[in-house]
């Protein structure tokens, strides 16, 4: 049972790092974005998220080195779930901000997420010790 709940602690805190790197990164985004109200292409965006990724993934590496999971296995499923969740709860935000009559950014959309999210998944996998 303790392994268990071992195991959930790792990727819980794996989701909890990278939603507010996110979480970060959307207000960043929408502070940015006022002057620049013409919407890009999607292409642009994903790789302009997936760059936001890149650099969130290296700074939580500087400010975190080790990352909270160690088995190797659960580090390689980590590439999936937490993404994955990530772009869930950002979906989530999104509805709520909807429903708030606030205006959606890419960022909380499903895919957008899902990107920055395995972007910054990636990162860690590669330096985080």
């Amino acid at each position: 049972m303790e392994i268990l709940a071992e195991i959930i602690g790792q990727f819980v805190g794996e989701i909890v790092l990278q939603a507010l790197f996110e979480l970060l990164a959307e207000m960043g985004v929408r502070s940015l974005a006022a002057p620049f109200r013409r919407p890009r292409h999607p292409v642009w965006a994903t790789i302009g998220f997936t760059l936001w990724g890149i650099t969130a993934g290296a700074i939580s590496v500087w400010v975190f080195p080790e990352s909270p999971i160690h088995n190797p296995l659960f580090r390689r499923m980590n590439l999936v779930v937490t993404p994955v969740a990530v772009g869930f709860l950002m979906t989530f935000v999104g509805k709520i901000r909807l429903k708030k009559g606030q205006e959606l950014m890419r960022l909380d959309r499903f895919g957008f997420a899902f990107v920055f999210a395995f972007a910054m998944a990636l990162i860690r996998f590669i330096w985080a010790v």
